[in-house]
């Protein structure tokens, strides 16, 4: 059986079990780091699409401390965790299903802790020229699109397997025609120690990722992710002409909240990238489910400047100072 073969057949069960449920009315989405950077984009597309149900979007940790009471026999946890180790992600696991939940797990690795601790798994691959459709994200949205149809009757997801394989050529040639531009702007920024990122919608958690796990963790690069929609509650006073940004621009409901936030930063800041979901190649994509896929396209865009701002950088993305090298 091939690996697309397995992962279809992980992602049926486990939308088979959600409508199995006698009730489902809260679904957890809960991880760390990246991991929980990439379940945002899914409590937005539930936001947005269903009527019944009420999706939380919690760090692994703070799930299990804040301990919610609406958690029980009508919820699914879904946990994300890369290697399946992730200790908060592994006991959000374990505290989800000791409260009745079913707990779904997503994780590279089918045999780890988090996946034991889970009552279905579904795993995914991972690399520069994966498949997207088995991918991280892919997974994600097969599974929760797979849960809006099982429970609501909700159609919207009903071209997601051929949506997210045609994002293959959105990605080949969204490198081709940026590799250049990403390498530019990591050799006028190898000396900067602060990078702003700016986003809104499903694609603000891209953003996250890229500041928190990208520029501060694998650069040592200061930089926070802005809301574009709270840009101008108090971020926006630190704009000044050499304060660098990258910016993101969805084709969601969202993207006024951005084109707003670009018009202010580029006329107070020299040095401002427009990442722009407008100029992605899009054929065989569902017109109704590029704004919500694009966020997939965006990390992998951002990544073209991350790997080039560590060769410049001479900072290779997987030297770590604590990370893994400690006891904390």
């Amino acid at each position: 059986m091939s690996v697309n073969d397995t992962i279809t057949i992980q992602v049926q069960d486990a939308v088979d079990a959600i409508a199995a449920r006698e009730a489902v009315h809260t679904v957890f989405l809960a991880a760390c780091g990246g991991s929980f950077a990439m379940l945002g984009p899914a409590k937005y597309v539930l936001d947005h699409e269903s009527a019944d149900t009420a999706a939380h979007h919690l760090n692994a940790r703070e799930f299990t401390h804040r301990a919610p009471k609406s958690l029980g026999k009508g919820s699914v946890v879904i946990a994300a965790s890369h290697s399946g180790t992730t200790p908060e992600t592994v006991d959000a696991a374990a505290y989800g299903r000791d409260h009745g939940a079913l707990v779904i797990a997503i994780t590279n690795d089918g045999e780890s802790p988090l996946a034991q601790n889970a009552d279905h798994v579904v795993t995914y691959v991972h690399g520069p020229d994966i498949d997207l459709h088995d991918s991280s994200e892919g997974v994600l949205y097969r599974v929760v699109f797979g849960y809006l149809a099982a429970r609501e009757g909700n159609t919207a997801g009903k071209n997601i397997d051929a949506s997210l394989s045609a994002l293959n050529g959105t990605l080949k040639k969204t490198r081709d025609d940026n590799a250049g531009a990403a390498d530019t702007w990591a050799a006028a920024h190898k000396k900067h120690e602060l990078v702003y990122t700016m986003a809104s919608g499903s694609n603000f958690h891209e953003a996250y990722a890229f500041s928190i796990c990208l520029l501060q963790e694998m650069q040592w690069v200061h930089s926070a992710a802005i809301h574009a929609g709270e840009y101008f509650h108090g971020p926006f006073e630190i704009t000044d002409k050499d304060v660098p940004f990258i910016v993101l621009a969805g084709i969601g409901e969202t993207r006024p909240l951005d084109t707003r936030a670009i018009d202010f930063v580029a006329k107070y800041s020299d040095d401002v990238v427009v990442l722009d979901a407008d100029e992605m190649e899009l054929t065989g994509v569902d017109e109704s489910l590029r704004g919500y896929l694009a966020v997939i396209i965006f990390g992998k865009w951002l990544r073209l400047y991350a790997d080039a701002l560590a060769d410049y950088r001479g900072h290779p993305l997987s030297v770590r100072r604590y990370m893994w090298r400690m006891e904390y």
